[in-house]
């Protein structure tokens, strides 16, 4: 069971951090709690599993890149460690991972590349290509991208539950 401090912790983080040079001093004040212990808490609930990862989310819109595309990539079993650190290496490859194969669908790696344009996309995937040896692969464009959104796990207190009818 979550403390009330540790409830005002999340409730403080769970919609983000400003962009600014000190981005935990908001939510620390806001959570009533001073930046190192908020950091500590986060590192606690890091090192316990409550948390697996800390990270940003980047609107690709807002920062210019117009285009993006799954890659796809057949890559031998033996060569995807490899393929995936040096893909990874890239910047406009904001995810990469290993999936398993399917009947009809070779393709075991996929990258999330990014772009100004599907040509830019294009370039990317063919560095990547030429600087692994992988040349089977496709690259699947983006056609409609949905709302995306950070969970909220405690409303603000006062705030109606959803789906009350009352």
């Amino acid at each position: 069971m979550m403390t009330d401090k540790q409830v005002a912790i999340v409730r403080a983080l769970q919609h983000g951090l400003p962009l600014c040079e000190e981005p935990f001093s908001e939510p620390a004040q806001i959570a009533g709690v001073d930046v190192d212990e908020l950091l500590r808490q986060i590192e606690l609930w890091k090192q316990d599993g409550t948390i697996r990862r800390f990270g940003a989310f980047l609107n690709h819109h807002r920062a210019g890149f117009k285009a993006n595309a799954m890659g796809v990539w057949n890559v031998a079993d033996d060569m995807v460690e490899l393929f995936g650190r040096t893909a990874a290496q890239i910047s406009a490859v904001s995810h990469c991972y290993e999936r398993p194969r399917f009947e009809g669908f070779p393709y075991n790696v996929y990258t999330m590349i990014h772009g100004a344009s599907r040509s830019e996309c294009e370039l990317v995937a063919k560095r990547i290509s030429e600087a692994t040896g992988v040349t089977d692969y496709k690259l699947l464009y983006t056609t409609t991208e949905f709302k995306k959104s950070s969970p909220t796990y405690f409303r603000e207190e006062n705030s109606p539950n959803l789906g009350d009818e009352s």
